[in-house]
């Protein structure tokens, strides 16, 4: 559920109460059914066939499917829900430039008064409202042609038919899902990972510093590291079941610094090549970066100076930190009292709570009547 989103947009699972999806989400959930997919059917680009998209499915359980090549209906479902989209909402838009030159107006760029992240807000609004609630008419279910039917009421029909598992995912799946790098740990620097040091002053490194893991097989002795490709501001290792942050050595103590992709590190590393420097640690290569990421910018390269392209990087960039940022885990929450402090607590919360019976039935003006009252309201209290 989004902030601006009324409670019409509420829809319960089929089955179970809206209260126990709330609890178990951690938040209201939104008309839109939420599950994991048994099967993912998808053309050959790059990013389906890539070794990280490979390992998240097989993290989920799901099956990869690969379409035949240049065979659009093997990916039917696909390509029919982008032409709906296409024609029930891309195309009542200001700025809509259309699949072909004849379909567009005069000037669809100075008609675009959509940024990205309220295109994004836009899109996920409609397909609460209007594709999840719209009645499917020559696509209505056999056993029920004439009946009034939307995806949602189709999935709680099934629903109610099949049943439904609802399966929660813990917050550590970001860490699992994350591509994963096979490296040793050095004593000295920590780990290198995409041309950066990290954990050098992490106390988690310490036991295993310049040690094997117990790895078997292609990767023997090596350690798994994971990594956020939109934030390199630090990566992350799973040791003895917990899973721990390793800060990139660059950053400085105690201070904050830019969010930076991969991509920006490609662009440093160039840099500082470029510029002849040979760092002898990452910290040289701070000023390099704050540099590129305009967090010190000079009066010539201000955001009315830049060009198209740097704008679009520098946007793009600011949005995968914080789509990072809110995919993270939020921080564990600080241990509570010891059973020993309890206990303590517990006593002196007693004692005051007897200290104060005792004052008010003295008031009460009869010392006999106000002992038989503050014996009573103890035995009943459990004191």
């Amino acid at each position: 559920m989004r902030p601006d989103w009324g409670p019409e947009t509420e829809w319960p699972y089929p089955g179970a109460p809206a209260a126990l999806v709330a609890e178990l989400a951690g938040c209201p959930v939104a008309g839109l059914p939420f599950f994991a997919p048994e099967t993912v059917t998808s053309d050959h680009g790059a990013v389906y066939k890539s070794h990280h998209f490979v390992q998240a499915a097989a993290t989920l359980g799901i099956d990869l499917l690969p379409a035949r090549a240049m065979r659009p209906p093997d990916k039917a479902a696909c390509e029919r829900a982008f032409a709906g989209i296409q024609s029930l909402l891309l195309e009542l838009l200001l700025g809509y430039r259309g699949i072909d030159v004849a379909d567009r107006g005069a000037d669809p760029e100075g008609d675009a008064t959509w940024t990205l992240s309220e295109m994004e807000h836009l899109l996920a609004t409609w397909i609460v409202k209007v594709w999840q609630n719209r009645r499917l008419d020559q696509y209505a279910p056999a056993w029920d042609p004439g009946g009034r039917h939307s995806p949602n009421t189709l999935f709680a029909a099934a629903a109610a038919r099949d049943g439904i598992c609802l399966e929660i995912p813990p917050p550590e799946l970001y860490y699992e899902l994350l591509p994963v790098h096979f490296v040793r740990i050095d004593t000295r620097r920590g780990v290198k990972i995409g041309g950066l040091w990290y954990g050098a002053r992490s106390p988690v490194l310490e036991p295993h510093r310049d040690r094997l893991s117990g790895r078997g097989g292609r990767h023997a002795g090596k350690w798994a590291v994971h990594r956020d490709p939109r934030d390199c501001r630090q990566v992350f290792i799973e040791l003895d079941g917990a899973w721990h942050e390793l800060p990139w050595n660059g950053l400085p103590s105690g201070q904050e610094a830019p969010a930076f992709s991969d991509a920006r590190v490609g662009d440093v590393l160039r840099q500082a090549a470029k510029a002849g420097l040979k760092p002898r640690s990452d910290a040289e290569l701070l000023p390099v970066l704050l540099g590129l990421v305009a967090a010190k910018t000079p009066v010539d390269a201000w955001p009315t100076q830049m060009t198209r392209k740097q704008k679009t990087e520098r946007a793009r960039e600011l949005a995968r930190a914080r789509a990072a940022a809110l995919d993270r885990p939020a921080p564990a929450p600080s241990p509570g009292p010891s059973p020993e402090d309890a206990r303590a607590l517990h006593r002196q919360a007693t004692a005051a709570v007897e200290a104060e019976m005792y004052v008010n039935a003295t008031r009460a003006g009869d010392s006999a009547i106000s002992e038989v009252t503050f014996a009573a309201a103890s035995t009943s209290c459990g004191l």
